[in-house]
């Protein structure tokens, strides 16, 4: 039993990061460069002036949850093995 949670928290996490890395350039901003603000030194002047983490980690989280809802729907009630989910 403890098995299978924790085999899908861990399908829910290797989900997750993936998304993130789909969802962190959504509602991108601006440069500074572009926003007249001047970076420090060592920062790069294409970096977003404001980048909304907070809203882009529960956005992916959200979409996370879905993707690992129907690869959940599909193993279970589907009964598709795990393996044979095109990726």
């Amino acid at each position: 039993m403890i098995t299978k949670i924790v085999t899908w928290l861990a399908i829910y996490l290797m989900i997750w990061w993936v998304t993130f890395f789909a969802v962190l350039p959504i509602g991108g901003n601006v440069s500074q460069h572009e926003a007249g603000i001047t970076p420090e030194k060592g920062h790069d002047p294409g970096a977003p002036a404001v980048h909304n983490l907070g809203k882009k980690v529960k956005l992916n989280s959200i979409v996370a949850f879905v993707i690992w809802l129907i690869v959940l729907i599909l193993v279970v009630f589907v009964h598709v093995p795990l393996p044979q989910i095109p990726v």
